[in-house]
């Protein structure tokens, strides 16, 4: 790694620790020319695959428009940032787990619905009538009524 103060190459590594819950790794180095210190972050670069949409177009996956839609779904429930925050990281695994260069806008759809019914049956029915386009109260009640029956589904109080 290049030294950010001289540009020499020879720097060396005096400290690593793991950080962001061993996600990444911190290390300390130092310049064997100008002794200066600095801390440099690693993490993998993980390739996401890019989404076909219903049009056919292909275009990069991006998480911050995954998160925008999931919070507005969730506006205003009792959900965490955190339980959002591990629920897009999971949709993220499913889609790379895929193994696919490219993946159809409809399975990530799947995968955050999948996701909104296990953190909040609102949020789920919010989500689900927009993508799925609902066009009448009587499909509102058909999703809620799927959701009734079937008792794993239920929140727990």
């Amino acid at each position: 790694m290049h030294c950010p103060f001289c540009n020499t190459v020879d720097t060396k590594v005096i400290d690593s620790r793991l950080v962001s819950e061993g996600s990444q790794i911190k290390r300390r180095r130092q310049c064997a020319i100008c002794h200066e210190r600095f801390t440099t972050l690693e993490h993998a670069e993980l390739v996401m695959p890019r989404v076909i949409k219903n049009d056919d177009l292909l275009e990069p996956f991006n998480e911050q428009k995954l998160r925008s839609g999931m919070r507005k779904a969730l506006e205003k429930r009792p959900v965490s940032t955190d339980a959002l925050e591990t629920a897009i990281h999971q949709i993220k695994s499913q889609l790379r787990a895929t193994g696919e260069p490219e993946v159809p806008s409809k399975m990530l759809g799947q995968f955050v619905m999948e996701a909104l019914k296990k953190l909040d049956k609102i949020a789920y029915i919010r989500f689900a009538s927009v993508y799925r386009s609902f066009e009448d109260v009587r499909e509102f009640g058909e999703e809620i009524a799927k959701l009734q029956d079937n008792p794993s589904l239920h929140q727990k109080d």
